[in-house]
């Protein structure tokens, strides 16, 4: 089992930065990958940014050149640094561990950009 702890969301002006974390524990070892997911109102869930154990990166094109995901191995943590927030980047933001048995969850944080 895999259990993930995210925060760091909430309410900012457009324009504005965030950044979200997420702490995992548990069965570490059998993680591949992580990343973060958004889901905004009637929308399906969507990739925005994941990154490999070899830290190879790949982002939403939605995103690209405005956040940034990275990783701290020591503290089985991986961050998403959210620039020039746009009112469109609102979503409940969700990260997720592939690991090599199933992919897990977390439990969702909000993200609001709203003047």
């Amino acid at each position: 089992q895999v259990q993930l702890v995210e925060s760091g969301g909430g309410l900012v002006q457009p324009g504005g930065s965030l950044r979200l974390s997420c702490a995992a524990s548990g069965s570490i070892f059998g993680i591949t990958a992580m990343g973060w997911y958004r889901q905004a109102p009637g929308k399906q869930r969507e990739l925005v940014a994941i990154v490999t154990t070899g830290d190879s990166t790949n982002y939403a094109d939605s995103v690209k050149g405005r956040f940034t995901i990275s990783r701290d191995s020591a503290k089985s943590t991986v961050y998403l640094q959210m620039n020039n927030l746009k009112p469109e980047d609102t979503a409940v933001y969700y990260c997720n561990a592939n690991h090599i048995i199933r992919n897990y969850w977390g439990q969702g944080t909000q993200v609001t950009v709203s003047s």
